[in-house]
């Protein structure tokens, strides 16, 4: 049996910095990752580098106006052709930093405990036992797949993660699921020329953002060709030669719905990928949903064992798994001051066309919390860039607090906002109050002026 200083179960962001980061430290490490084609992790594989790739390839298409569906297949058969290219590229980039390292070895095998100390590895054939003094959990998120009659063996049904596998566009593609995956998804397919249809069980769409974020989102994709229907419930998929046929139920009225496509998205979220894992082996305590239970420095009930990124629950993002590497690095290496408790103002991005942006709190939660607050917002249209650009659809919206001045949050649904929304964080994480963004000086014509204006409202 080897054995490691440290142990990394699960090849993604935080885990393959860590991992190069203990052997910049003299430290003996083993990485296992269960499948060559996710060296990486998810983000570069089958996560954000490759969907947004495609959301880029989707606008390059919309540029272009094809004028029949057999040259918007061909342009997205083109695309998956690239973003095939990138991801391998990527992939072995990733494997070779890690794997040229003289004190790091990489298994490809799948993972699981035998003791606090001790994980077997499973490959196609082999088993064997290594153990670490440390070892830390890596593996992520998986999608969920809800409980729909026929979708088993079903060659038309696909996951966030087998649809960019697809070589031919569908004329027709439904997605079951209103959220942000599904959204990125139909928008993305719309602009390959898909006819896309949202089947959302709930009765409020994108129920995380105020009203009129989420109607001004609404209307932005419907009118891109995307039908979204509300209270309504998947029964059952049927299949035939050329394609499935979606059978749905309005919870409201009672009404059946029958839809016929060439693909059907599962998009009803992911959950942490711990499974396979053996956790009662070592001790390891979950969630009631399946997420490792860890400290706000990320180490489990088991004193050896920490757990990084997606696997222990909360928001899904690679800048929060990477950011869970720098908790660990200043607790193994540094002073410790690091910690969960110190994320204020995360901001996330929902790649949508334009793109949904958010930091801090919306409207809606701040007066849920009875807060004191003033409220602008700004059509997108009114910004210069979004004329130069051709991208007038969206709205910005700002809160602050009424008594002190400091921002509470901001929502941007607009061109290049998954990079303006960054300059927000920013000034919210220095204590900054919304003068600071009202009279900094930007470029111009560019989107991060829009907060010029957008704070300029704050009277």
């Amino acid at each position: 049996m080897k054995k490691y200083d440290a142990i990394i179960i699960g090849f993604g962001k935080g885990g393959k910095t860590l991992a190069a980061d203990l052997a910049n430290h003299g430290w003996n490490v083993a990485v296992v990752e269960r499948s060559t084609g996710m060296y990486g992790g998810t983000c570069i594989n089958i996560g954000c580098i490759p969907t947004k790739a495609l959301v880029h390839y989707a606008q390059v298409t919309g540029y272009r106006r094809p004028s029949t569906f057999e040259q918007y297949a061909e342009e997205f058969k083109q695309a998956i052709l690239a973003k095939e290219k990138l991801t391998s590229l990527l992939r072995e980039k990733n494997f070779k930093n890690l794997d040229d390292r003289e004190t790091v070895t990489v298994y490809t095998g799948e993972a699981s405990f035998r003791s606090p100390y001790e994980i077997v590895v499973k490959t196609d054939t082999d088993s064997f036992l290594l153990e670490g003094e440390k070892i830390f959990i890596n593996t992520g998120a998986t999608t969920i797949i809800p409980t729909i009659s026929g979708i088993e063996d079903n060659p038309y049904v696909y996951t966030s993660t087998s649809i960019m596998e697809l070589e031919k566009l569908p004329r027709h593609l439904v997605i079951v699921g209103g959220g942000y995956i599904g959204l990125e998804f139909a928008s993305m397919f719309a602009g390959f020329g898909s006819k896309v249809t949202i089947l959302e069980a709930g009765e409020v769409f994108i129920p995380r953002e105020d009203r009129d974020i989420a109607d001004s989102v609404k209307s932005t994709l419907e009118k891109k060709g995307i039908t979204i229907h509300l209270n309504t419930v998947v029964q059952t998929i049927e299949q035939d030669a050329e394609r499935a046929t979606v059978i749905c139920r309005n919870a409201i009225s009672g009404d059946t719905l029958r839809l016929d496509a060439e693909a059907v998205l599962l998009a009803t979220g992911r959950k942490p990928n711990t499974e396979s894992l053996n956790l009662q082996a070592a001790g390891i305590q979950t969630t009631n949903r399946g997420a490792i239970e860890v400290d706000s420095k990320l180490r489990t009930n088991i004193p050896n064992i920490w757990a990084i990124g997606d696997v222990h629950g909360g928001l899904q993002f690679t800048y929060l798994s990477l950011d869970d590497y720098r908790i660990i690095r200043e607790e193994l290496f540094g002073n410790g001051f690091r910690s969960l408790d110190d994320r204020e103002a995360v901001a996330y991005s929902v790649f949508i066309d334009p793109p949904l942006a958010h930091v801090g709190l919306n409207e809606t939660q701040a007066r849920k919390m009875e807060k004191n607050i003033k409220v602008a917002s700004l059509p997108a249209a009114a910004m210069p860039r979004t004329r130069t650009i051709e991208q007038t659809d969206g709205l910005l919206k700002a809160v602050v607090d009424a008594d002190t001045g400091k921002i509470l949050g901001c929502t941007l649904f607009c061109a290049e906002s998954s990079e303006v929304i960054n300059t927000v964080s920013l000034a919210m994480r220095l204590g900054q109050d919304y003068t600071f963004l009202r009279d900094s000086i930007f470029t111009h014509p560019s989107m991060s002026e829009a907060l010029n204006d957008l704070f300029g409202l704050i009277k």
